[in-house]
């Protein structure tokens, strides 16, 4: 099977990155919508699917499944194709620290990926689970209702910033190592893994959690408010942000993105490398000084 290597990926990673940043508003909104839909249908299936096992006789196991499930959500949006806010917080980045993309471009895409993301997620949460009344049963609301009060109700800001950075340093991995396969079986198997472990340890994800905190308030849960939602959304936000710029962008621009760490992709037999043996300019390079 073949595969790109780390170098590779993180070759890769950057020029996605740019496409990315110079994503205009209306796509980055469409493709947000998309994918916000897409985590819900995530959310909504790892509901649906455990809400009948009993943890005193499953045990860990319901949070296997749920993990295991919930993959779907991050499956449809790489390939599928659409715009996760989680995911571009690492790629965007990565362009920006080589140099080809701006915080003004990050924020044009944060801002608009953002907003479609909420808008999908809601609509997901209003139509798909209240109004058609899948989760309106029981055991499905008992379990929704569980969710959303752990996550907007009894999780300290401490605890949602380091959920959401566990979170998306492992979700950013996903794409990161979906980005190495050839071929589809590969992307899936490699956002399988860190998909389910994230779940399964209980970490949050921004986008997820619009799903889940608002699905339970259009159900009437009691005890949870929309400032729940907000206060959770926010640092989740904060934690998913730090671990998909520090832990995967940083890390990995550091090891193999870094200008001096890129070969040059085309030399002539004759060139000779530099008297201070560093290596020579990348393609990219020698195009942005054309330029």
């Amino acid at each position: 099977m073949a595969f790109k290597d780390p170098k590779a990926i993180a070759q890769a990673g950057v020029e996605k990155g740019v496409q990315k940043a110079r994503l205009s508003w209306d796509k980055a909104m469409v493709a947000g919508f998309l994918a916000g839909a897409y985590i819900a249908f995530g959310g909504l299936l790892a509901v649906t699917v455990t809400a009948g096992l009993d943890p005193e006789v499953w045990g860990g196991l319901t949070t296997f499944f749920s993990g295991a499930v919930f993959s779907l959500g991050l499956i449809l949006v790489v390939i599928a194709g659409s715009e996760l806010l989680t995911g571009n917080m690492a790629l965007v980045p990565l362009a920006a620290m080589r140099g080809r993309a701006s915080f003004k471009d990050m924020a044009h895409n944060f801002s608009f990926v953002l907003l479609g993301n909420l808008l999908g997620a809601l609509f997901v949460a209003y139509f798909l689970a209240d109004q058609t009344g899948v989760v309106s049963v029981e055991p499905n609301l008992e379990k929704l209702g569980s969710i959303a009060h752990k996550k907007g109700v009894e999780e300290t800001e401490w605890e949602i910033f380091l959920r959401g950075m566990g979170c998306n340093w492992l979700v950013c991995l996903a794409v990161w190592m979906a980005f190495a396969a050839e071929d589809i079986a590969g992307k899936i198997l490699a956002i399988f893994f860190p998909i389910m472990a994230f779940v399964a340890m209980g970490f949050d994800h921004v986008v997820a959690n619009m799903f889940f905190i608002p699905a339970a308030i259009f159900m009437d849960v009691p005890d949870i408010s929309w400032w729940d939602a907000v206060h959770n959304w926010i640092f989740a936000f904060l934690g998913n942000l730090v671990g998909a710029v520090i832990f995967v962008a940083g890390a990995y621009y550091y090891l193999y993105a870094k200008p001096d760490e890129q070969q040059p992709e085309k030399a002539d037999a004759g060139d000779q490398p530099p008297a201070d043996g560093t290596a020579g300019a990348t393609m990219t390079e020698m195009e942005t000084a054309a330029r």
